[in-house]
């Protein structure tokens, strides 16, 4: 067992690492991830409203939301069809709780059984209210999406709420469900960054503000978008949208930004595999107390062990910058740093 642990070790230190990356985009070629906070904020802010180079009509002749949404929120399981937000059975013979709709029934002033856009942040909890006769933030698609024409009555300008299970009204108040809390925590933390004058998260969503540094956002909207990981939809409809508006939707390319934004609750880093342990560099080789971890993500954390001589694993933990070493006799020994499936080897010196 030692040998096979020795060889497994040489063979690391030889070979180098394994790993899988996922690359940041290059449409965040200009922001600096490695700031936190309103620094971060303002940063994407400043990329997502110089990118939203076009602004679609709300319903024209020519391309207008309605053209978009049968693409961005098409079912891609039933051709011709789109989701529709906040649905959840399509098989009850009640047509406001759907979860998809044929495009044809798109409505035209008819609403049982029709399908129309529903303005996740409300038109009227905006200030100035979101203006839909002329292209702007009124027609901003990242924040339609398709839905029952009654269940848009029914949730009309209903602040959000906690809640669990389907989609329901809660006196004044109305919860998205469980499939689409996520979605709405992210279409809001959009709208704030990209109309941070006009739509205010505190308008739009109950609660208390404890996560926030600057009690900037409900609680809620960080919960949810911990709790309801990106979808595949979500991300063809920000393709989708993106190549008509030019901008995206952040937090649907990586809902870690809001953490990092906001605080809360740890929401999954889509780019976390992008770093490598091929990048760290281990120093002194040759120490006493603790050897130095650089080019090390500091919310990245990684486990380690040491090995002896013999193959004995004599000290594992978790690492940050550095490791302290837990008083080993003088002599030689094998660092592994692991993350994920990447993995590199050290052989170092204890004094």
């Amino acid at each position: 067992m030692k040998t096979k642990v020795l060889t497994t070790l040489f063979c690391s230190f030889l070979l180098g690492f394994f790993s899988v990356t996922a690359q940041i985009p290059a449409y965040y070629s200009s922001v600096d991830f490695t700031q936190e906070g309103n620094a971060l904020k303002d940063d994407l802010s400043t990329l997502i409203i110089s990118t939203h180079t076009t602004l679609i009509p709300y319903t024209s002749m020519s391309t207008d939301t309605w053209d978009i949404i049968h693409s961005s929120d098409a079912d891609v399981t039933i051709p011709n069809n789109v989701i529709l937000f906040y649905g959840y059975d399509d098989d009850d013979n009640l047509p406001f709780n759907d979860r998809t709709r044929s495009i044809s029934y798109q409505s035209s002033g008819s609403c049982i059984g029709y399908w129309n856009r529903e303005h996740v942040f409300a038109k009227s909890l905006a200030n100035p209210y979101l203006e839909i006769n002329d292209p702007g933030a009124g027609t901003d698609v990242h924040n339609l999406r398709a839905i029952d024409c009654q269940m848009n009555s029914k949730r009309n300008n209903r602040i959000f709420v906690r809640g669990s299970g389907a989609s329901n009204n809660s006196g004044s108040y109305f919860y998205p469900g469980d499939e689409f809390k996520g979605d709405v925590a992210r279409i809001i933390m959009y709208m704030s960054l990209r109309y941070p004058s006009q739509c205010d998260p505190l308008s739009v969503g109950a609660g208390s503000t404890s996560y926030s540094p600057n009690n900037d956002i409900p609680d809620v909207f960080l919960e949810w978008n911990a709790e309801d990981p990106v979808s595949e939809f979500e991300r063809n409809r920000n393709d989708v949208i993106q190549t008509f508006q030019g901008n995206r939707n952040p937090f649907i390319d990586n809902p870690y930004i809001a953490t990092q934004i906001w605080g809360g609750p740890s929401a999954k880093n889509s780019w976390e595999m992008e770093f490598s342990v091929s990048n760290l560099y281990l120093y002194p080789t040759i120490c006493k107390d603790e050897i130095y971890i650089s080019n090390h993500k500091s919310e990245i954390r990684l486990e380690f062990s040491i090995f002896n001589i013999d193959g004995d694993e004599v000290q594992k933990g978790e690492a940050h910058n550095y490791i302290m070493f837990e008083n080993h006799p003088p002599g030689t020994y094998f660092l592994t740093i692991r993350y994920g499936e990447s993995e590199k080897s050290q052989t170092i010196y204890i004094l």
